[in-house]
């Protein structure tokens, strides 16, 4: 099994090749969820609570685990940062206005901002990505000595968290959100052999961070004619608390009390969710509930 994530989604499937893997999924989420933070914190208390959390929910034990077995080949994806985007304060908030505003323009020209990195399982033959050339792309085995700060990377939002620095095995520079490049994907699957399963969060797909309000710039069942893409239905999101999906503005917006409460709420409703999946699976009703993405 391929999988492929950034930011959230890749921290979500490191839960994939541990010894218990749904064990560490409920880690996550917990850990997570129960997130506390000063009144007015600062990148570096940001950055030490994510380092903390990495550091229980994939310990060191949890890499060996992940990176010894073949059954699941990981595959996600941070930024190498260019130009001013490598900077921290001002300067790097004129890269992002910078990069943002030649992305309106043409979304290749973040490939002048930023360089894609993939970091895979180390017995991932790679087909999966090989034929992306919508920007500069570099492919880097994970290892026991980079995948944490790998896997710190790829949620490392700039302007929120610190970039991280040096990763070993790949090209010196400052690592941040793969998102930035690859929020929802475009790039071409066409290299993979079967059926890509893409279980979202919101029923648009958009290519980049910086896609958001571009409305359109969207990926669609036109882009990905193998792609099963399942997400949510508008009735699930309006019996969920503020109907949404809880997202990091609510750190921002609600207390602590509040945002946790609120959150543990639509985590139990992800579980239901999940379970009505697995009954129509086993009901042979699938069909029943597909239509065609275009």
């Amino acid at each position: 099994l391929n999988t492929l994530g950034t930011s959230a989604g890749a921290w979500r499937f490191a839960s994939l090749g541990q010894e218990d893997p749904v064990a560490a999924s409920r880690l996550f989420a917990e850990l997570y969820s129960h997130q506390t933070y000063s009144a007015r914190p600062d990148q570096r208390e940001i950055t030490a609570e994510a380092e903390k959390l990495l550091h229980r929910y994939v310990p060191e034990s949890a890499v060996s685990s992940i990176l010894s077995q073949t059954r699941v080949h990981h595959h996600f994806i941070a930024v190498r940062c260019l130009r001013s985007t490598a900077k921290e304060g001002r300067r790097q908030a004129l890269g992002l206005l910078s990069s943002a505003l030649a992305n309106s323009i043409n979304r290749s020209w973040l490939g002048r901002y930023y360089e894609r990195v993939v970091f895979h399982h180390p017995a991932s033959n790679l087909a999966l990505s090989k034929g992306w050339n919508d920007l500069p792309t570099q492919h880097v085995a994970l290892t026991e000595r980079n995948f944490q700060p790998a896997l710190l990377a790829t949620g490392s939002i700039p302007m929120v968290l610190e970039g991280v620095r040096d990763i070993p095995g790949a090209p010196r520079g400052v690592y941040r959100d793969g998102g930035i490049t690859d929020y929802h994907f475009d790039i071409d699957l066409s290299g993979v052999d079967g059926l890509t399963l893409y279980p979202h969060f919101h029923h648009e797909a958009i290519p980049g961070w910086f896609d958001k309000r571009l409305k359109w710039r969207r990926s669609t069942g036109r882009n990905w004619p193998n792609t099963i893409f399942i997400s949510p239905t508008e009735a699930f999101l309006n019996k969920l608390p503020y109907q949404k999906i809880p997202d990091r503005n609510d750190f921002a917006q609600l207390d602590a009390a509040q945002r946790i409460q609120y959150w543990s709420k639509a985590i139990d409703a992800g579980r239901w969710m999940a379970d009505e999946l697995q009954t129509t699976l086993a009901n042979g009703r699938l069909a029943d509930r597909v239509s065609l993405w275009d």
